[in-house]
């Protein structure tokens, strides 16, 4: 009987195993590249009891990563793959800190072998597997022209969108551009969230000069989520810096972020400035057509046959970003692999169906849209609500306005009682001039759509 329970235990350890194998399969579409190397793939199942499975995180950092950030999506996932309910447990190994000398702790340009790049892009992400749409053009654009003249006409690169829509695929595509036309270029692909990190723990050493040195000898300095880094004034200082020099020595600098320079709140206007100095371009919400030439060409990538039909079908059925559905695309491919049957139009509309209709989410509270709001604008909460007039504090107030009447519904007088009992005319005057600027203003368009996103989560 002993042996017979560890046996049971070792089956489902490897269940277990299994899953996570799959679930990071499926994450690659949901996941920024550099998030997945950095955090989930550094993830090990070690045991799986009553429920249960049981990670183990190379550091604390990771670990709360994971649990502020995705253990909700992780627990989905492994329950899906599983086919029960299972929790989460993360225990730290702390003592894999000290596994690499202090001297690899940064991301050093200078190659150790005839790679000259100091990461490496995703194989999936090629200016060639990027479908172009009237949504994506001008950013396309803007990234060819830096491979072909490197620091020459779009010095720098600013690329913004919300999230899901193709910045990093771009970012991953141009460092692939210039290894084939200039191998002997160095290029350092770097989010800011790690810019962060890596600066704290080289104040943290005293190693601040051979932090500067690792960054400052890219010859293309790729800058992910530049976002991450508004309202933290010793980071923004550094980048203000290492932006300066590489500038003034000829290198090119590109910077994604999930909105325009200006929108990058709590941000120092010194710095905002160098981003807008420039080519500032978009991407925005693809159409249903780009959308399912999306489709096809990841089907193509598998090497798996979807007719256009069933690719406009999902296009236009499946919510959320392009991350979302080509997490739909992926759940279609292994339920179909698993239930032997083809993709036919009745078997897709069987899955979305099942997992993507009827699923949405419930209103928003009045809090959760003030507080996102506040979060987006880097405005308190408190100011939003309050009497100021001051012209940002007033525009979010506008927008916070908006959004509550679009997703509510409720009357101008329920809505002014809310803004702290205004008057319902000044309630209907932010409406409509939020209404009338965002059909003009593509920035403030995008503010709404990020807005919106981050209150329906899919």
């Amino acid at each position: 009987m002993a042996n017979q329970l560890v046996f049971d235990h070792l089956n489902e350890l490897e269940q277990a195993k299994g899953a996570w194998k799959n679930a990071l399969v499926r994450f690659e579409t949901e996941v920024n590249p550099a998030h997945m190397s950095r955090f989930l793939c550094r993830m090990t199942v070690v045991g799986f009891e009553e429920g249960v499975v049981m990670f183990s995180a190379p550091g604390q950092f990771i670990w709360e990563w994971l649990r502020e950030r995705f253990s909700k999506r992780v627990q989905e996932v492994l329950s899906e793959e599983l086919g029960r309910p299972v929790t989460i447990q993360v225990h730290v190994r702390p003592q894999e800190k000290l596994a690499a000398p202090a001297e690899q702790k940064f991301a050093v340009v200078a190659p150790k072998t005839d790679n000259p790049l100091s990461f490496t892009p995703n194989e999936k992400y090629r200016f060639e597997t990027f479908v172009v749409g009237n949504s994506n053009r001008y950013a396309v654009a803007g990234a060819k022209a830096v491979c072909l003249e490197p620091a020459t006409k779009y010095n720098p690169l600013f690329i913004y969108g919300a999230p899901g829509l193709g910045k990093t695929h771009l970012m991953h595509a141009i460092a692939h551009e210039l290894r084939r036309t200039n191998p002997a270029a160095t290029v350092n692909y770097i989010t800011a969230q790690a810019f962060t990190e890596q600066f704290v723990h080289a104040l943290q050493t005293n190693r601040i000069d051979q932090f500067r040195r690792a960054q400052r000898k890219a010859e293309i300095w790729l800058v992910d989520d530049i976002q991450f880094i508004s309202s933290k004034d010793r980071t923004g200082e550094e980048v203000f810096h290492t932006f300066n020099v590489l500038q003034e020595i000829g290198r090119q600098i590109v910077i994604c972020a999930d909105r325009p320079p200006r929108e990058l709140y709590g941000m120092e206007e010194r710095l905002k400035s160098r981003f807008e100095s420039g080519l500032v371009v978009d991407i925005q919400t693809p159409d249903t057509e780009t959308k399912s030439a999306i489709l096809l060409s990841k089907a193509e990538q598998e090497q798996v046959k979807v007719s256009t039909e069933v690719a406009l079908h999902l296009a236009s059925s499946v919510p959320g970003s392009i991350r979302a559905l080509e997490g739909a695309l992926h759940r279609i491919l292994a339920l179909a692999s698993l239930e032997k049957r083809e993709i036919t139009m009745s078997f897709v509309q069987e899955v979305i169906e099942k997992y993507y209709q009827g699923k949405s989410a419930s209103k928003p509270s009045f809090r959760s849209i003030v507080d996102a709001v506040s979060k987006y604008y880097n405005i308190d909460h408190s100011e939003i609500l309050g009497i100021s007039r001051k012209a940002p504090i007033a525009h979010a107030r506008h927008v916070a306005v908006y959004l509550t009447r679009e997703i509510s519904g409720d009357s101008w007088k329920h809505i002014g009682a809310q803004f702290g009992d205004r008057d319902h005319t000044s309630m209907m005057h932010g409406y409509q001039k939020i209404s009338l600027l965002k059909n003009k203003d593509r920035d403030l368009q995008q503010a709404v759509d990020t807005l919106l996103r981050d209150l329906y989560p899919q």
